[in-house]
Protein backbone atom coordinates (compact mmCIF):
# COMPACT_ATOMS: atom_id res chain seq x y z
CA UNK A 1 0.00 0.00 0.00
CA UNK A 2 1.07 3.56 -0.41
CA UNK A 3 2.32 4.79 2.89
CA UNK A 4 5.24 4.72 5.24
CA UNK A 5 6.00 3.93 8.83
CA UNK A 6 8.20 6.24 10.84
CA UNK A 7 9.09 6.98 14.46
CA UNK A 8 7.66 10.17 15.93
CA UNK A 9 8.77 11.70 19.22
CA UNK A 10 5.97 11.96 21.78
CA UNK A 11 5.50 13.33 25.29
CA UNK A 12 3.10 11.42 27.54
CA UNK A 13 0.66 12.98 30.04
CA UNK A 14 3.22 12.51 32.81
CA UNK A 15 5.83 14.40 30.84
CA UNK A 16 7.81 11.30 29.84
CA UNK A 17 9.45 11.37 26.47
CA UNK A 18 9.30 8.47 24.07
CA UNK A 19 8.90 7.35 20.49
CA UNK A 20 5.81 6.03 18.76
CA UNK A 21 5.44 4.28 15.41
CA UNK A 22 3.16 6.23 13.09
CA UNK A 23 1.60 5.06 9.82
CA UNK A 24 1.28 7.76 7.21
CA UNK A 25 -0.91 6.80 4.29
CA UNK A 26 -0.80 8.57 0.95
CA UNK A 27 -4.22 7.54 -0.36
CA UNK A 28 -7.34 6.13 1.23
CA UNK A 29 -8.46 4.44 -2.00
CA UNK A 30 -5.39 3.85 -4.18
CA UNK A 31 -5.86 3.52 -7.94
CA UNK A 32 -3.99 0.77 -9.76
CA UNK A 33 -1.63 1.82 -12.55
CA UNK A 34 -1.32 0.09 -15.95
CA UNK A 35 1.31 -2.43 -14.76
CA UNK A 36 -0.82 -3.35 -11.76
CA UNK A 37 -3.85 -3.82 -14.03
CA UNK A 38 -1.77 -6.10 -16.26
CA UNK A 39 -0.67 -8.12 -13.23
CA UNK A 40 -4.29 -8.41 -12.16
CA UNK A 41 -5.30 -9.61 -15.62
CA UNK A 42 -2.44 -12.14 -15.49
CA UNK A 43 -3.69 -13.45 -12.13
CA UNK A 44 -7.27 -13.61 -13.36
CA UNK A 45 -6.09 -15.63 -16.36
CA UNK A 46 -4.43 -18.11 -13.97
CA UNK A 47 -7.38 -18.30 -11.57
CA UNK A 48 -8.98 -21.46 -13.00
CA UNK A 49 -5.61 -23.27 -13.20
CA UNK A 50 -4.79 -22.30 -9.62
CA UNK A 51 -8.16 -23.65 -8.43
CA UNK A 52 -7.65 -26.93 -10.31
CA UNK A 53 -4.14 -27.38 -8.91
CA UNK A 54 -5.37 -26.59 -5.39
CA UNK A 55 -8.14 -29.19 -5.69
CA UNK A 56 -5.63 -31.74 -7.01
CA UNK A 57 -3.22 -30.99 -4.14
CA UNK A 58 -6.00 -31.40 -1.56
CA UNK A 59 -7.15 -34.71 -3.03
CA UNK A 60 -3.71 -36.19 -3.71
CA UNK A 61 -1.35 -34.84 -1.05
CA UNK A 62 -0.49 -38.31 0.33
CA UNK A 63 0.13 -39.75 -3.13
CA UNK A 64 2.33 -36.78 -4.05
CA UNK A 65 4.36 -37.29 -0.87
CA UNK A 66 4.87 -40.98 -1.62
CA UNK A 67 5.94 -40.24 -5.19
CA UNK A 68 8.34 -37.63 -3.87
CA UNK A 69 9.92 -40.10 -1.47
CA UNK A 70 9.85 -43.26 -3.62
CA UNK A 71 10.15 -41.79 -7.10
CA UNK A 72 12.87 -40.08 -9.03
CA UNK A 73 11.35 -36.60 -8.68
CA UNK A 74 13.34 -35.89 -5.51
CA UNK A 75 16.54 -37.51 -6.74
CA UNK A 76 17.95 -34.14 -7.73
CA UNK A 77 16.18 -30.87 -7.23
CA UNK A 78 19.07 -28.81 -8.52
CA UNK A 79 21.05 -29.97 -11.57
CA UNK A 80 24.24 -28.56 -10.01
CA UNK A 81 24.22 -31.09 -7.18
CA UNK A 82 27.06 -33.62 -7.27
CA UNK A 83 25.20 -36.08 -5.06
CA UNK A 84 21.62 -36.14 -3.91
CA UNK A 85 20.07 -36.74 -0.53
CA UNK A 86 16.78 -38.18 -1.72
CA UNK A 87 14.98 -37.95 1.64
CA UNK A 88 16.01 -34.34 2.26
CA UNK A 89 15.09 -33.41 -1.31
CA UNK A 90 11.68 -35.07 -0.87
CA UNK A 91 11.06 -32.90 2.20
CA UNK A 92 12.14 -29.78 0.30
CA UNK A 93 9.86 -30.75 -2.60
CA UNK A 94 6.87 -31.28 -0.25
CA UNK A 95 7.54 -27.92 1.44
CA UNK A 96 7.65 -26.22 -1.95
CA UNK A 97 4.38 -27.85 -3.01
CA UNK A 98 2.70 -26.76 0.24
CA UNK A 99 4.07 -23.21 -0.15
CA UNK A 100 2.70 -22.99 -3.72
CA UNK A 101 -0.65 -24.31 -2.49
CA UNK A 102 -0.77 -21.65 0.24
CA UNK A 103 0.13 -18.88 -2.22
CA UNK A 104 -2.61 -20.06 -4.59
CA UNK A 105 -5.08 -20.08 -1.68
CA UNK A 106 -4.17 -16.49 -0.85
CA UNK A 107 -4.43 -15.30 -4.46
CA UNK A 108 -7.67 -17.11 -5.33
CA UNK A 109 -9.49 -16.14 -2.14
CA UNK A 110 -8.42 -12.50 -2.50
CA UNK A 111 -9.40 -12.42 -6.18
CA UNK A 112 -12.78 -13.94 -5.32
CA UNK A 113 -13.34 -11.29 -2.62
CA UNK A 114 -12.31 -8.52 -5.05
CA UNK A 115 -14.74 -9.81 -7.67
CA UNK A 116 -17.60 -9.84 -5.17
CA UNK A 117 -16.81 -6.17 -4.42
CA UNK A 118 -17.39 -5.08 -8.05
CA UNK A 119 -20.37 -2.74 -7.86
CA UNK A 120 -21.53 -2.95 -11.50
CA UNK A 121 -23.48 -6.23 -11.78
CA UNK A 122 -22.89 -6.57 -15.52
CA UNK A 123 -19.12 -6.13 -15.06
CA UNK A 124 -19.17 -8.60 -12.17
CA UNK A 125 -21.07 -11.21 -14.20
CA UNK A 126 -18.77 -10.76 -17.20
CA UNK A 127 -15.66 -11.23 -15.03
CA UNK A 128 -17.15 -14.27 -13.27
CA UNK A 129 -18.04 -15.90 -16.58
CA UNK A 130 -14.71 -15.08 -18.22
CA UNK A 131 -12.25 -15.73 -15.40
CA UNK A 132 -13.81 -17.65 -12.50
CA UNK A 133 -15.61 -20.07 -14.77
CA UNK A 134 -12.66 -20.09 -17.19
CA UNK A 135 -14.41 -19.33 -20.46
CA UNK A 136 -12.58 -17.85 -23.42
CA UNK A 137 -13.16 -14.27 -24.49
CA UNK A 138 -15.13 -15.49 -27.52
CA UNK A 139 -17.32 -17.74 -25.34
CA UNK A 140 -17.95 -14.81 -22.99
CA UNK A 141 -19.08 -12.60 -25.88
CA UNK A 142 -21.36 -15.35 -27.18
CA UNK A 143 -22.83 -15.92 -23.71
CA UNK A 144 -23.73 -12.24 -23.19
CA UNK A 145 -24.56 -11.46 -26.83
CA UNK A 146 -28.33 -11.63 -26.24
CA UNK A 147 -28.35 -8.48 -24.14
CA UNK A 148 -25.04 -6.67 -24.69
CA UNK A 149 -22.94 -5.67 -27.68
CA UNK A 150 -19.36 -6.92 -28.15
CA UNK A 151 -17.93 -3.50 -27.30
CA UNK A 152 -20.05 -3.27 -24.15
CA UNK A 153 -18.86 -6.69 -22.98
CA UNK A 154 -15.25 -5.67 -23.66
CA UNK A 155 -15.81 -2.45 -21.69
CA UNK A 156 -17.50 -4.29 -18.80
CA UNK A 157 -14.57 -6.72 -18.59
CA UNK A 158 -12.14 -3.79 -18.53
CA UNK A 159 -14.15 -2.04 -15.82
CA UNK A 160 -14.25 -5.26 -13.79
CA UNK A 161 -10.49 -5.79 -14.12
CA UNK A 162 -9.87 -2.18 -13.08
CA UNK A 163 -12.09 -2.61 -10.02
CA UNK A 164 -10.31 -5.84 -9.05
CA UNK A 165 -6.88 -4.24 -9.57
CA UNK A 166 -7.85 -1.32 -7.31
CA UNK A 167 -9.11 -3.72 -4.63
CA UNK A 168 -5.99 -5.91 -4.84
CA UNK A 169 -3.84 -2.80 -4.53
CA UNK A 170 -5.81 -1.67 -1.49
CA UNK A 171 -5.40 -5.15 0.07
CA UNK A 172 -1.65 -5.14 -0.61
CA UNK A 173 -1.70 -8.20 -2.87
CA UNK A 174 -0.53 -6.45 -6.06
CA UNK A 175 2.93 -5.86 -4.60
CA UNK A 176 3.38 -9.62 -4.03
CA UNK A 177 2.68 -10.64 -7.62
CA UNK A 178 5.68 -11.29 -9.85
CA UNK A 179 5.00 -12.73 -13.27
Amino acid sequence: MNGKVFLKPIITQRGMRGMAMVWEQGELFPKANELESQRTKFLLGKYKSMKLLMDDYEKNTKAMQMIGIDGEVARRIDSDELHADKTANAVILMDKQRWVYEQYQLYTSTIHRAILLIQDDEAKQAVIHRYLEGHSFKETILFFRHGLSDSTIRRKLSEGIESIANTLKLMGIIEQIKE
